[in-house]
């Protein structure tokens, strides 16, 4: 964009402090978080799933540092329902904005359109990104851009977000943002109310931004964060309670359903108008590998070959063959005892020299288990997360998962904050807001404390089981989906509420793109960098004290009735609990490094017995934030008790067979 255009853009949209707002909306994965990324240079957590962006992120466009971009969550529909839907209201009705940037889906314009017939009520300027238009070529499907543009009345520009393409007539558009004319008018009974209603707001309680017709419409389907913002409002509570009363003249039929049927209707007849689908184009390879992904009979092989491939790569390749490497090789044969050779010729002190490079040396056990135990294992974790959530895999996981999930009071969306559980289950926790209910955010948590292994940890229990046997590996994985059913369908029994059915948007199934799963794998192992391998040389430092003070063999010897009797692991196991108190991760590494007093019983015991162990730190915390210390603190006195018994009772029963 030249300056001339800038200025003029200025004139049009600044605000009284010379700061324009503009907020990219649109449905989940529509590429809103790649095409912020575009403009403003700043890198958004992308997947190719639903529910990535929770929040609203913020930043500069790099082609105008006067102008603050919003990267808003995605919405299904509007009204909203969802926390991710309600965030995506809040900045509409409290950020100064002055230009919507719709991000749409160029092959499924329908869907696209519906949305944009509710935001054309809101009166906002707007520019429409027409996404993906490479994948609608694939499918055979062409859009009159021209056309489209013509009939909404603002510009429509054609990108490939994620290969750029443009980006550059997209931020030109800008300044020819334009109020969208009116897509459709309702039927002459709900035209009443809704004028009634309009009417109302703007002469009583308006809005400085957005038209009093689009705020009215949102009312009138129940949209609790309009109603939040009118009850703040000086007449507020009056006139909710009078627009409340309004409804009932509509009719039997729902009002929210009927608005939004006739916005479904007006879509359609749009969509028709200005695209069209090729014959035969609609199957291309990426449809019917999605199709399989999620077919009732063979998305279930589809996914545990997709399992074993994770397990290969993983456990296979980066627990052994990188481990063996790094540890044994690097670590053990030339720089550990550089390292202690360095230490005891300058370290005069017995208990410094110790400190650094004894059996709980910050080097020897610290540095070792978190470099050349953990981080080939995360690193191989990582790459093969990325490229599943790059392709479009997880999201179908939620579908071919509702059924089982059905049984547990919850719907296959739950899986997806599950599946994020695998990189980071702190996270993960933060995630559950994609949920519709308060209940299933509740069991959701509570789930993935208990049985859902975090990256690290599920690395390091691949190293171990999968040096093994793959039988080491399939128990382990059958008692931790039997702990998550049994325990889900108990706890969907027990908190009060109704299951919500299931409703999400498939994204296609594409190739990953290299550069973007290598830019998350190396966002996580900064983050794994920055934040465990302090939390690991802080666990080794405590293991080093209770081991000075006496208080490591006490609590060695203390814990063997339970250690070595129930859960028939040897006595040294003990100090792996220990250690799990810290991090989960670092109890595994724990008893990673005794794998070698380990039978296969004894290695899936401990390992399962340490998956249900207590969350890390962060995880608990994440948890106080989102439920409550008292929640917490209920969660954690279940899972302690359910982890030992659970073990026990696995050690008791495979001794039967092994």
């Amino acid at each position: 964009m030249n300056q001339a255009t800038l200025t003029e853009h200025a004139s049009l949209v600044a605000t009284e402090s010379g700061t324009t707002t503009l907020a990219l909306v649109g449905h989940p994965n529509v590429g809103k978080s790649v095409l912020f990324h575009r403009l403003t240079g700043t890198y958004v957590n992308v997947s190719n799933y639903p529910g990535t962006t929770v929040e609203v992120a913020r930043a500069s466009a790099r082609f105008d540092r006067e102008m603050s971009l919003l990267d808003t969550p995605g919405v299904l529909a509007l009204p909203s329902r969802s926390d991710d839907e309600r965030a995506t209201v809040r900045a509409l009705l409290h950020e100064d904005l002055r230009l919507i940037v719709q991000v749409g889906d160029a092959k499924n314009l329908r869907r696209t359109l519906n949305l944009t017939a509710l935001l054309a009520e809101l009166g906002v300027p707007m520019v429409m990104a027409l996404n993906m238009t490479d994948e609608a070529s694939a499918r055979g499907v062409t859009v009159d851009a021209p056309a489209l543009a013509e009939a909404l009345g603002v510009p429509v520009v054609a990108t490939v977000a994620t290969g750029g393409e443009g980006i550059a007539p997209l931020t030109e558009a800008l300044v020819h943002a334009r109020h969208p004319a009116a897509m459709l008018r309702y039927d002459p009974e709900i035209e009443a109310v809704i004028d009634q209603v309009t009417a109302m707001i703007a002469t009583r309680s308006p809005h400085p931004r957005l038209a009093a017709r689009g705020l009215a419409i949102l009312l009138l389907g129940h949209d609790a964060e309009v109603q939040a913002w009118l009850a703040t409002r000086p007449e507020g509570a009056a006139l909710l309670a009078e627009i409340a009363a309004l409804a009932p003249a509509i009719g039997r039929d729902s009002l929210p359903a009927r608005l939004a049927r006739e916005r479904g209707r007006a879509a359609e007849a749009l969509s028709r108008t200005v695209s069209q689908q090729a014959a035969g184009k609609d199957r291309s390879l990426s449809l019917l590998i999605g199709q399989v992904a999620v077919h009732r009979i063979w998305g279930w092989p589809m996914l545990l070959a997709v399992l074993y491939v994770v397990y290969l790569f993983v456990g296979d390749f980066g627990a052994s063959t990188l481990v063996g490497l790094l540890e044994e090789d690097f670590f053990g044969g030339i720089l550990n005892p550089a390292v202690t050779t360095l230490v005891q010729a300058h370290v005069t002190i017995p208990w410094v020299a110790d400190l650094l490079v004894g059996e709980y040396g910050l080097w020897t056990m610290g540095m070792t288990y978190a470099l050349a135990l953990i981080l080939p294992i995360v690193t191989t974790f990582f790459l093969a997360f990325g490229l599943l959530e790059d392709s479009g895999y997880f999201t179908r996981l939620s579908v071919i998962a509702n059924r089982t999930f059905a049984a547990i009071g919850l719907n296959g969306r739950a899986v997806l904050p599950m599946v994020l559980g695998l990189g980071c289950v702190t996270m993960a926790t933060l995630t559950t807001r994609i949920l519709h209910t308060p209940r299933e955010r509740l069991i959701t948590i509570f789930l993935m404390a208990l049985a859902i292994p975090c990256s690290a940890q599920l690395g390091v229990v691949l190293g171990l089981l999968g040096g093994i046997s793959f039988t080491a590996t399939v128990i382990w994985a059958g008692a931790m989906v039997l702990v998550l059913l049994s325990a889900g369908w108990l706890a969907g029994k027990l908190v009060k509420g109704r299951r919500v059915p299931l409703v999400t948007e498939l994204p296609p199934m594409r190739m990953p793109v290299l550069g973007n799963v290598l830019k998350k794998t190396g966002g996580r192992l900064k983050w794994y960098l920055i934040e465990v391998i302090p939390l690991f040389l802080l666990g080794t430092l405590i293991m080093f004290v209770l081991d000075r003070t006496g208080a490591l063999p006490w609590i060695i010897e203390a814990g063997k009735p339970l250690v070595t009797g129930w859960l028939g692991l040897p006595p040294e196991a003990s100090a792996a609990f220990v250690m799990g108190f810290l991090r989960r991760d670092f109890g595994a590494t724990g008893l990673f490094a005794l794998s070698h007093q380990l039978d296969m019983v004894q290695a899936v015991v401990g390992m399962v017995t340490i998956t249900l162990f207590v969350p890390c730190i962060a995880s608990v915390m994440m948890i106080v934030k989102e439920q409550g210390v008292r929640t917490t603190a209920l969660m954690l006195a279940m899972i302690m008790p359910t982890a030992f018994f659970v073990g026990g009772v696995l050690n008791h029963f495979l001794r039967l067979f092994f």
